[in-house]
């Protein structure tokens, strides 16, 4: 009798624990296009963010010795108007204090790639914002990281899959907008995030060149 109910807890423990790798492996699960186009399309005005100030701003911020800091928990987002425009979150894998993608993340970028080229999203354009949750570096060396990171997938999406670079714009927010407030050193925000910001600019067409005028007709010849 020992042997039998040893070995239904045996059975019971290998049972939950497939059930725990089950869910590990939805959670780690890379999004499909639809589910990405799905968070993207739904635009209705361009954003109003002026990306070369909030660069600036963002290092500033970040430098800042501020004696009356609220701390990471009540730092005030350093660009609210973002969370107006419709979002992705996609949990990228980067090697520890680096911009280089780990290999587990190649498929959720390959499916970013593919949705950014779906017919309903070929007319717009994109921010790429890299965020960091808050850890035992400077702000300032969090702020530069995620742009950095911003960076790379802005260019694995321009080198490898071909994206227009005048579709997509890397800014990063390092801690200066966490997005999850209340857990400053949650890995939720190390998230990147996908934002549909504005419509692709059409291009002006070039004046067309003056047509020549048209040669004066020599007077014909008098026989």
């Amino acid at each position: 009798m020992r042997a039998k109910g040893l070995s239904t807890v045996g059975l019971c423990v290998a049972f939950g624990l497939a059930l725990l790798a089950a869910a590990a492996r939805a959670q780690t699960a890379a999004p499909t296009r639809d589910d990405i186009v799905g968070k993207l399309n739904h635009f209705e005005e361009a954003g109003e963010v002026d990306l070369p100030a909030l660069k600036q701003q963002v290092m500033e911020r970040a430098k800042a010795r501020i004696k009356n800091d609220p701390g990471p928990v009540n730092r005030p987002p350093i660009a609210p108007d973002l969370a107006k425009l419709p979002t992705f979150n996609a949990q990228i894998q980067f090697d520890a204090d680096t911009p280089i993608i780990q290999p587990a993340s190649y498929q959720t970028v390959g499916r970013i790639a593919d949705a950014l080229v779906h017919s309903s999203l070929l007319p717009y354009t994109f921010l790429i914002v890299g965020h960091v949750e808050s850890n035992s570096k400077t702000r300032e060396a969090n702020a530069i990281l995620s742009q950095r990171r911003a960076d790379a997938i802005r260019d694995v999406l321009v080198n490898t899959f071909k994206i227009s670079t005048k579709r997509l714009h890397p800014i990063g927010l390092g801690e200066e907008q966490f997005l999850d407030r209340a857990k400053p050193t949650s890995t939720v925000n190390g998230q990147l995030q996908i934002l549909t910001y504005a419509k692709v600019p059409e291009d002006t067409p070039a004046h067309p060149a003056a047509a020549p005028a048209p040669a004066a007709k020599k007077p014909a010849k008098k026989r």
